[in-house]
């Protein structure tokens, strides 16, 4: 027994020597994770920023099941942090080998000190940062929020999480029995942390409140279930208010019941404007220099292209024979749009290859519709048709897109662009980042794409502003717009696509329009959007009549001056 005593000991301390010893530095190593705190976010307030998104402390509790007393743990978790705890004892404790395991998250000081008092051995606490969002509900599409596993999700917190998040650090030090870092070896490693960037957005805090509060009162009086509201200075891109309702809390993001709600429909959502589009078709056939608003054209109600029959909406017997294209934007005729089209062509009488181009061109190349825009969050493309599109009715196709239908935009896709019309003919591009804050300072973010273009003359952006305002001008009769200011804006209507087809039992409503001084380049560009299941929104009801309020709000929010 001696000999076979002896000869283990030699095969433990000399042959397997280097077996146990690590054996006990795993033992007798903790590696420990520093977590970066997340970068916090702010929306501006006047000329400074003003925090929306900020972090708490809480605690991840740690224990080595190998080595802590089941009930122990169990008892003292239920007792203290029962909301908190994300295993099942059970599995974890007839887990072979299992040494390390996480039981409770984003679990407050004031509890996890409790818990630590009570001095159970190999549980230790790691700290963390969890999400505190001050202003609840507002805002709430555009910031998204952040998951149990400390990722963001949606709107800002996921679109520049790799931002945000910063980089975790490392501790790998000796530790006692009870797994408290001692400050001996030679191996030992510490990573700091890289904190993540604390991020400025260009939003309006104040603005953002009122205009949420606004639109809510709109939603309640009508029979659409959802609206969704951009607002954008039309001569920097930068966006001024997001607003997706109804909305929900990211601080409770998992009392949703339905996750659509978590979805940003200014930018995720494309669909078909409608008539929207006409001042699109418009700018670009007076740009070309083939039509003025004076331009007089046949109007019999209807198209007929490619065997398909295009009536106008608006029906009445005063608008047939010759009218000029002002009036076709004022009573959004879709057959003054469609002559637009046959201009960019040079035929008067039919669509062609060259006016199809024309369109496209404008459409996509210069007012980046059907494409990404490059704003700093998740976004979806849209459709616009190619001129050579291997499709039976192209020109038929082409036909409704200068009326905004048969193509998919997405509603920052469509301000951007409006705002390039009225602005002086410069695109630029939409941004709802204002830069990073350090030191209290706002360091510029920058821009993946190019920032401006000048796509319309300003000959043609002064046009279009005149028909555009002259579209609202029973409205100062009215005193719905007040005297002094250029608001101007156009309507759309849209039939909604269900299984594959149009429907008469379902419209979407939008309005776009801009608010600024006469004379002088507007101030503000607003787009209203607004739909429900089975309801028929028109554009010239409730998106209009919400735009009448929020344009006013902007005049008085802004302080904008009316021309003396």
């Amino acid at each position: 027994m001696l000999a076979i005593i002896l000869v283990r000991l030699f095969f433990i301390q000399i042959v397997e020597h280097g077996h146990w010893v690590m054996k006990a530095d795993e033992q007798h190593t903790l590696l420990e994770t520093i977590v970066a705190k997340r970068g916090e976010i702010y929306m501006m307030e006047g000329e400074k920023p003003a925090p929306v998104v900020l972090n708490q402390t809480t605690y991840q509790i740690i224990i080595d099941p190998s080595v802590t007393n089941q009930d122990e743990i169990k008892s003292a978790l239920e007792s203290y942090a029962k909301d908190y705890i994300v295993v099942d004892f059970d599995e974890i404790y007839h887990t072979d080998g299992l040494r390390y395991s996480i039981v409770a998250k984003n679990v407050p000081r004031e509890l996890a000190s409790q818990i630590s008092e009570l001095g159970i051995s190999a549980v230790w606490f790691q700290k963390n940062n969890q999400r505190v969002y001050p202003e609840n509900e507002m805002a709430s599409g555009l910031l998204g929020f952040v998951n149990a596993d400390g990722i963001g999700q949606y709107g800002v917190e996921g679109s520049l999480n790799h931002l945000l998040a910063g980089k975790d650090g490392l501790l790998k030090t000796t530790s006692d029995i009870n797994n408290v870092a001692l400050s001996i070896g030679n191996d030992n490693i510490k990573i700091p942390a890289e904190d993540g960037k604390d991020i400025v957005l260009s939003i309006d805090r104040s603005f953002e409140r009122g205009i949420e509060e606004i639109a809510n009162e709109a939603l309640a009086s009508s029979a659409a279930t959802n609206v969704a509201v951009l607002a954008m200075d039309p001569n920097t891109g930068e966006i001024l208010a997001m607003a997706n309702l109804p909305n929900y809390n990211p601080g409770n993001y998992g009392n949703v019941t339905d996750s659509s709600a978590y979805i940003n429909y200014t930018t995720e959502v494309p669909y078909e404007p409608a008539s929207i589009c006409k001042s699109f078709a418009f700018s670009a056939a007076i740009n070309e220099g083939v039509m003025t608003p004076h331009t007089t054209y046949y109007n019999q109600g209807y198209e007929i292209i490619d065997s398909e029959t295009i009536n106008n909406a608006e029906k009445r017997a005063s608008l047939n024979g010759y009218i000029d294209i002002q009036t076709a934007l004022y009573w959004s005729l879709n057959t003054g749009s469609i002559y637009a089209l046959k201009l960019l062509g040079n035929n008067t009488e039919s669509i062609n290859q060259q006016g199809r181009e024309k369109l496209y061109d404008y459409y996509y190349n210069k007012f980046r519709l059907g494409q990404a825009t490059g704003i700093e969050l998740a976004e979806a493309e849209g459709f616009v048709w190619s001129p050579n599109a291997e499709i039976y009715g192209l020109n038929a196709a082409y036909a409704n897109m200068t009326f905004g239908q048969n193509l998919s935009l997405t509603m920052v896709q469509v301000a951007s662009a409006f705002s390039a019309i009225v602005n002086g003919g410069i695109y630029h591009t939409p941004t709802v980042v204002k830069g990073t804050l350090k030191n209290d300072k706002i360091i510029p973010f920058e821009q993946t794409t190019d920032a401006e273009d000048k796509i319309l003359s300003d000959e043609t952006s002064a046009t279009m502003r005149g028909m555009l305002i002259n579209n609202r001008s029973s409205k100062v009769l009215w005193g719905i717009d007040p005297p002094g200011y250029a608001i101007g804006g156009k309507t759309g209507t849209a039939q909604a696509i269900k299984d594959g087809a149009y429907t008469m039992d379902e419209f979407i409503g939008s309005y776009i329009g801009f608010v600024g001084t006469e004379e002088e380049l507007p101030k503000i560009v607003i787009m209203v959007k607004m739909w429900g299941e089975g309801q028929k929104i028109e554009g010239n009801k409730d998106p209009m009549s919400l735009f009448d309020s929020l344009s006013n709000y902007a005049i008085n929010y802004f302080k904008i001056k009316p021309k003396v």
